[in-house]
C-alpha cells in the first residue's frame, strides 16, 4: 500500500508538471483576446496610439473616452488567459495574486459568511469601490463578489489610488473594476474540475498533536474537489443591431476537514512567549465536562473535572489528556459551497446617437459553518447556573461529594456547569445563503461628433441568510438534570410531577453518552438572521471633445476633453433577527439608509505634443461634489494629474487626490445604536486583581496610573470587588458615538519606460501615500483596553472605560446605563497610512519559427502599513511584521512573475508562474516599540514566517478552433504552508498557518476546457 500511494503520488506530480495550463500572455483559448496587448496596454502611457491600430481603449480610472488616453495612476490588469491558468472558482482567488491587495480567503474560515469582499492596500472593503463595466456593483456593505463567474471575465482592472473625483467619495483606497466578457454570437461551454493532491509529512503541528495525544494524517491525500461549468449563448440579429447574451454557472467545492492535514492536526497555542506548544484544549469534551458552582460568578474559584475517559462514573481533572484537546473532525480547511449564478445582456443600437443597453445578473451561493454537536456551558445563556439534585441516580458516590459536600445523597439542588460535546453525532451547521440580484438599464451614443453620453442606473439587492445550529434549551437541561429513581429507572422530577412529561434524563456525569437525549434538549427553534443590503444607482455622463470647437493647446495636436456626470444613489440596509436570536445574543433589528447626490466634472487637456523635451505634456483634473442625507455637510473631492513624456520611449506622471468618505448605513448603525452585552472572556478588567492557578489572587495586570487614568479611585485597585462576573465577563456597550467623515489623500509618483531599441518591452515604477484623517473604523473593546495599557494611561484610549460609581465594569445590560462598561463601535480614531512602491513589467518576444515568448511581472514593496493611534502616541508600521494588532498581514515584498511559450501554430501554449511571498516577522521582534516590540517580549522561537515561492504550472492546447484543453497545477511542488501558532489571534484562522497569504491544502491540479459550438 505505500508503494501504491507513492506510485500515485508521483503520477500525480509527474502529471501536474507535464499537464498545465497558460497565464500573463498565454495564446487565447478561443473566443479570447490578445493577453499580452491588454496588459501592456493597462502600464503603458503611450500617447501617439491611433484608434486605426488599437481602438479604443477604455481606461478604468477615467470617464473620458478618446482612443489615445494614457492613465496617469497605475493600473494592474488581469486578463481572461490569466484566469483561467488558475482555475480559480472565484474572483477572490484572482485578486489573492496580487500583491496590491489585501487577501482574504473566505473558503478557509471557520467563521466565514461566504461573501467575499475586496480591500486595496489593506484599507478595508468600505474604501475600495468595486465595478461591473465600469458601474458600481452594489451597496458597500452588503456587496459579494462571488456574483462574478471567473469564466465570464474579459479583465479585471485593479486602479490603486484614490478616484474618489472619478468614481464617487468611497473610492479611497481605488478602484477594482470587473470587465465582462463583449457580446458573443453563438454556444460556449467553460469548465473546470480541480482537486488537492498532498503528501502529509511529519510537522511541527503534528509532533504537538502526538504528544497530546492525538494521530496526525501521514501520506498522499485527495480531497477537497471543486467544480465550475458555465453555459453561455449569444445570437446578434437584425444586421447586428441586437445582441443577446445569456449564460448559467454552477460552482460546488468539497468540505475538507482540519485533520485531513499534518499542519491542522490540533489548533497549537504558544501562550507564553518562547514557552511550549500545546494543543488547544476544549471545555467541551467529548467525555462531558462538570464545574461545581456559580461559573458566572468569577470571584469564586473552582475545580474543574471531566468524566474518566474510561467510561467509569468518575472526575478526573479537566486538562489531563486527549479527551480535551479541541475537536478537528468537522471544522473545515475548506468549507463546503454551491453557487448557482445565472444571467443575461442585452444592447439595441438604433443609430450611431442612440444605443439601449441592459443586463442583469443573479445568484444564489449557500455555504456551512460547522460546530460540533454539544450541551453549552450555562454561560451562554446568561448568569444563572444549571442545578442538579444531589440523589441523581447518574451520580456516583464520589462524584455526589464533588459536586455536593455535606448535601450528597439528599434532594437538595446545586448550582454547576456542564458541557458535553457528542463526538458520535454529525456536527451541527450554521448554514449561510446569500442571493442577490444586479440588474443595469441605459441608453447611450454620440451627440455630433464631439460628445458621447450615457444614462443609466444600477439596481442591486444582495441578502444574507443565516440559520444558526440548533442549540439545547436552557429549561430543558435543567429539567434533564433533575432526576430521580422511580422503580429502578432515573426519571425526570418534570415528569413525576407532570410539570414537563416529554423531559428525557440526561445522563452528564459519563463518558460515552450516546446523545439520544438531545432530541428532547433541542429547543426546535433555530436562531435566525437576515440581513439585506440595497443600491439604487443612477448616473448621467458626458464626455466632449473641445479639439472639435477649437479649444487645443498651440502646442498640441489633441483638444481639450472634459467629462461632466451627475449621479444619485439611496444605499440602504436591513438587519433583522427572530426572538430565539435576540434571546441568545441581544441586540435590536435595524434599517438604515442614506441619499447621496453627486455631480462631477472631469479635464484632460495635452498642453505639448510631439515638440523637443515634449513629446507629451498633459495635465488632467477632477472635481466631485457630494451631499450625503446622513450628514449635513458637502464634501469635495478632487485630483490633479500630470504626464510628461521627454521622448517617446519615456513617461512621468504624477496624481493627487482628496477625498471625503462618509460613512456607510452599516458604519452609521454600529456608532450610533447602543446594545450592551457581557463580553470581555478572561481579559476582563485589568484593574482587578489576577487569579492564580489556586484560587488565590495576584497583582493587576495594569499600574495604578494606569488604573488612574480610567476613573478608578486609588483605594479600590486590585480590589476583588472589580472581578466581573463569569469568567470575568465584563459588560460592553457598543454604539452612542459620532462617526464623522473621514479625510484621504492619496498621492502617486511614477514612470513608464517602453524602450524603442528594445522593442515589446514596457515597464512602469510608481511611488504611492495614502493618508486618512480622522480615519473611520470598528474598535471593539480590546482596541481600548490594549491601547489604554499599552500606552500607559493615554486619555484617547481609557475614555472608552466608563466606570461606575463604585469603579466596576459590570452594570446590567438591563436599563441602558450610563456607566460601568467598556466602549465598543464604529468611530473615528486618528490616522492610517499606507506608503510604498509597486512595479510591473511586460516583454513580449515574437518570432516566426521560435514562437512567442511573453513574461509578465508585478510586484509590490510596501514601506509603511498601519497608523496612529491617536496624537501622543508613535505611528504603527505595520510593513513586514504580525501579531500585536498588526492585522494586515502585509509582506515588505511580493511579486507575481509569469511566463508564457506559445507554439508558432498557436496549437499549443506552456506557462509557468512564480508567486512571491516575502517574509513576516512577529512584532514582538520588530525593535519598535510601538508595536510592541519591547526587549521583554522579544521572541528566540516561531517569531518568523520565512519568504515563501509557489510555482504553478499550466499547459493550453488548442486542438481545434473549436476546443481548447488547459491542465494546470498550481503550487506544483506541493509546498507545505508555514507553521504559525495562535494563528486564530493572527489570522482568524485555526489552522496554524495565515491562509489568506498561503496554500493551507497543498498542491492543487485541474482540468479545464473550453468547447464553442
Amino acid at each position: 500500500m505505500t508503494f501504491l500511494s507513492h506510485s500515485v503520488s508521483v503520477t500525480a506530480l509527474a502529471g501536474a508538471m507535464l499537464f498545465a495550463a497558460p497565464a500573463l500572455a498565454q495564446q487565447a483559448a478561443p473566443g479570447d483576446t490578445d493577453a499580452a496587448a491588454q496588459r501592456a496596454a493597462a502600464i503603458q502611457a503611450e500617447p501617439d496610439q491611433t484608434p486605426a491600430a488599437t481602438g479604443d481603449i477604455v481606461v478604468t480610472g477615467s470617464r473620458i473616452q478618446r482612443p489615445n488616453v494614457a492613465s496617469a495612476a497605475p493600473i494592474t490588469s488581469v486578463t481572461a488567459q490569466d484566469i483561467r491558468a488558475q482555475a480559480p472558482l472565484n474572483v477572490e482567488e484572482v485578486l489573492n495574486r496580487l500583491p496590491q491587495i489585501a487577501p482574504d480567503s473566505q473558503q478557509n474560515y471557520q467563521d466565514s459568511d461566504g461573501r467575499q469582499r475586496i480591500k486595496l492596500r489593506s484599507l478595508g472593503f468600505e474604501r475600495t469601490l468595486v465595478l461591473i463595466d465600469g458601474k458600481r456593483l452594489g451597496t458597500q456593505n452588503g456587496q459579494d463578489t462571488g456574483i462574478i463567474p471567473p469564466s465570464l471575465l474579459e479583465r479585471v482592472d485593479v486602479l490603486t489610488g484614490g478616484a474618489s473625483s472619478v468614481y464617487g467619495s468611497d473610492a479611497v483606497a481605488g478602484v477594482v473594476n470587473f470587465i465582462l466578457r463583449p457580446s458573443f454570437e453563438g454556444v460556449r461551454v467553460d469548465g473546470n474540475y480541480s482537486f488537492y493532491n498532498h503528501q502529509n509529512k511529519g510537522t511541527t503541528a503534528g509532533d504537538v498533536a502526538r504528544a497530546a495525544g492525538v494521530t496526525p494524517v501521514r501520506g498522499l491525500t485527495n480531497d477537497g474537489g471543486r467544480s465550475d461549468l458555465t453555459l453561455t449563448a449569444g445570437k446578434k440579429l437584425f444586421d447586428d443591431k441586437l445582441s443577446l447574451m445569456g449564460f448559467v454557472n454552477y460552482r460546488q467545492a468539497n468540505f475538507v476537514p482540519y485533520n485531513a492535514r499534518s499542519t491542522s492536526a490540533c489548533e497549537v497555542q504558544q501562550p507564553v512567549i518562547d514557552g511550549p506548544l500545546s494543543c488547544t484544549v476544549s471545555t467541551y469534551a467529548p467525555g462531558g465536562y462538570v464545574r461545581p458552582g456559580n461559573a458566572s460568578v468569577g470571584s469564586i474559584a473552582q475545580p474543574e473535572f471531566i468524566n474518566n475517559p474510561d467510561g467509569t462514573r468518575g472526575f478526573v481533572p479537566y486538562g489531563q489528556g486527549s479527551s480535551n484537546v479541541f475537536d478537528r473532525r468537522g471544522y473545515p480547511l475548506q468549507r463546503d459551497m454551491e453557487r448557482v449564478n445565472a444571467g443575461g445582456f442585452a444592447t439595441l443600437t438604433l443609430a450611431p446617437e442612440l444605443e439601449l443597453y441592459g443586463s442583469a445578473i443573479w445568484f444564489k451561493d449557500t455555504s456551512n459553518n460547522r460546530y460540533p454537536t454539544r450541551i453549552l456551558s450555562s454561560t451562554s445563556y446568561g448568569d444563572q447556573p444549571f442545578q442538579v439534585n444531589c440523589d441523581n441516580p447518574f451520580l456516583s458516590g464520589s462524584q455526589a461529594g464533588a459536586l455536593c459536600g455535606p448535601a450528597a445523597g439528599t434532594s437538595a439542588l446545586v448550582p454547576l456547569d456542564v458541557r458535553y460535546g457528542f463526538n458520535n453525532l454529525p456536527y451541527t451547521l450554521d448554514q449561510y445563503v446569500n442571493r442577490g440580484i444586479r440588474a443595469v438599464a441605459g441608453v447611450r451614443g454620440k451627440v455630433g461628433t464631439a460628445w458621447t453620453y450615457d444614462v443609466g442606473g444600477v439596481y442591486a439587492r444582495n441578502q444574507q441568510d443565516v440559520a444558526y445550529g440548533d442549540i439545547p434549551d436552557f429549561n430543558r437541561v435543567n429539567n434533564a438534570l433533575n432526576v430521580v429513581n422511580v422503580g429502578g429507572t432515573p426519571t425526570c422530577v418534570s415528569v413525576v410531577n407532570g410539570t414537563d412529561p416529554a423531559c428525557r434524563p440526561l445522563d452528564a456525569f459519563r463518558a460515552g453518552n450516546d446523545g439520544s437525549v438531545l432530541n428532547y434538549l433541542l429547543a426546535g427553534n433555530r436562531a435566525r438572521t437576515r440581513g439585506v443590503g440595497t443600491l439604487w444607482d443612477v448616473t448621467a455622463n458626458m464626455t466632449g471633445d473641445l479639439g472639435e470647437y477649437g479649444i487645443t493647446s498651440p502646442f498640441a495636436n489633441d483638444g481639450v476633453a472634459v467629462a461632466l456626470g451627475a449621479e444619485y444613489r439611496k444605499d440602504s440596509y436591513r438587519s433583522s433577527a427572530n426572538e430565539r436570536f435576540r434571546e441568545l445574543n441581544a441586540g435590536e433589528n435595524f434599517n438604515a439608509s442614506q441619499d447621496v447626490w453627486e455631480s462631477n466634472i472631469e479635464v484632460q487637456a495635452p498642453l505639448v505634443q510631439e515638440k523637443p523635451f515634449a513629446h507629451l505634456l498633459q495635465a488632467n483634473g477632477g472635481f466631485r461634489v457630494s451631499k450625503y442625507s446622513t450628514n449635513p455637510d458637502t464634501f469635495t473631492t478632487w485630483k490633479a494629474e500630470g504626464l510628461w513624456a521627454p521622448v517617446r520611449d519615456l513617461t512621468f506622471r504624477a496624481s493627487f487626490n482628496k477625498a471625503q468618505r462618509a460613512p456607510t448605513v452599516v458604519e452609521i448603525s454600529q456608532a450610533t445604536n447602543i446594545s450592551f452585552a457581557q463580553q470581555g472572556g478572561t481579559r476582563g478588567d485589568f484593574c482587578a486583581p489576577t487569579r492564580n492557578p489556586d484560587g488565590s489572587f495576584g497583582a493587576p495586570a495594569a499600574s495604578i496610573d494606569v488604573c488612574r487614568a480610567t476613573g478608578l479611585a486609588d483605594s479600590l485597585y486590585g480590589s476583588p470587588t472589580l472581578l466581573c462576573p463569569g469568567d470575568n465577563q465584563c459588560t460592553v456597550r457598543s454604539g452612542g458615538f459620532t462617526a464623522d467623515p473621514e479625510t484621504a489623500y492619496t498621492q502617486t509618483y511614477g514612470v513608464v519606460v517602453r524602450p524603442s531599441f528594445i522593442p515589446g518591452l514596457t515597464f512602469s515604477v510608481d511611488y504611492y501615500r495614502i493618508k486618512i484623517d480622522n480615519s473611520l473604523g470598528y474598535n471593539d473593546d480590546n482596541y481600548y483596553l490594549d491601547g489604554c495599557l499599552r500606552s500607559g494611561g493615554d486619555p484617547f484610549f481609557c475614555s472608552g472605560i466608563v466606570r461606575s460609581a463604585d469603579g466596576t465594569l459590570d452594570s446590567p445590560a438591563a436599563g441602558s446605563p450610563t456607566d460601568g462598561f467598556i466602549r465598543r463601535g464604529t468611530t473615528n480614531y486618528y490616522r492610517s497610512i499606507s506608503r510604498g512602491w509597486d512595479f510591473q513589467a511586460q516583454y513580449t518576444i515574437n518570432t516566426n519559427a521560435a514562437g512567442r515568448f511573453d513574461l509578465g511581472f508585478n510586484g509590490s514593496l510596501t514601506s509603511f502599513a498601519g497608523g496612529q493611534d491617536s496624537p501622543i502616541q508613535p505611528e504603527r508600521n505595520c510593513a513586514g511584521y504580525y501579531g500585536n494588532g498588526c492585522g494586515q498581514l502585509i509582506p515588505k515584498w511580493s511579486h507575481g512573475l509569469r511566463g508564457t511559450w506559445t507554439s508558432p501554430d498557436d496549437f499549443f501554449n506552456a506557462s509557468l508562474n512564480w508567486r512571491h511571498v516575502g517574509s513576516l516577522t512577529n512584532a514582538n521582534n520588530s525593535g519598535d516599540a510601538a508595536i510592541g516590540g519591547t526587549p521583554d517580549r522579544e521572541q528566540s522561537t516561531y517569531y518568523r514566517v520565512d519568504p515563501m515561492d509557489y510555482f504553478d504550472l499550466a499547459l493550453t492546447f488548442n486542438l481545434t478552433r473549436q476546443f481548447a484543453l488547459r491542465l494546470i497545477a498550481n503550487n506544483v511542488l506541493d509546498k507545505v504552508a508555514p507553521f504559525v501558532p495562535n494563528s486564530y489571534n493572527i489570522a482568524l484562522a485555526r489552522n496554524n498557518t495565515i491562509p489568506q497569504r498561503y496554500d493551507p491544502l497543498g498542491r492543487q491540479i485541474a482540468i479545464g476546457a473550453t468547447v464553442n459550438f
